[in-house]
């Protein structure tokens, strides 16, 4: 039942971020400046990305269910969540509002660290549950070779 409750509390706190995320994006990937970028030729449709985020949000939130019932870790867990959210959430802001390609790379390739760092190094005590972090990881892999190649292509 705990589970559950925290389980819940991280589908808000990530759906909120995912709100706020967006609408920091200032038109986002339908904004002139972005449409008009030369993109990665593997770049998805526009409707994979909220597909996307809205898969990686479950199963994210259901991994830190799990992961606060330890709660000798609490502290720790609580700040690198915090970081990881100003990072997924400022990514927005940084790339499609300031349209700062070369910070968002660097802000997309620290959330990438983060999240490889729950799965190689904070996920011991949940078991299999660790796989649920594997659509955050193939995601920000994708998204980080986007970011890469806007930098290198514009």
């Amino acid at each position: 039942m705990k589970q559950f409750k925290f389980t819940i509390l991280f589908l808000i706190i990530n759906f909120g971020g995912l709100a706020i995320g967006s609408w920091l994006m200032n038109n986002g990937p339908q904004s002139d400046w972005y449409t008009n970028l030369n993109q990665a030729p593997w770049t998805p449709p526009g409707w994979v990305f909220g597909v996307a985020w809205t898969t990686i949000m479950i199963c994210f939130s259901i991994y830190l269910g799990k992961q606060f019932l330890d709660s000798s870790h609490i502290k720790k867990l609580s700040f690198i969540f915090i970081i990881e959210f100003i990072f997924n959430v400022s990514w927005n802001f940084i790339f499609f509002n300031q349209h700062q390609v070369l910070i968002g790379l660097i802000t997309i390739v620290l959330l990438t660290s983060l999240i490889f760092h729950y799965f190689f190094n904070l996920s011991k005590k949940v078991g299999n549950y660790k796989y649920l972090l594997l659509p955050y990881m193939i995601w920000l892999c994708i998204a980080t070779s986007l970011n890469l190649y806007i930098l290198v292509h514009n």
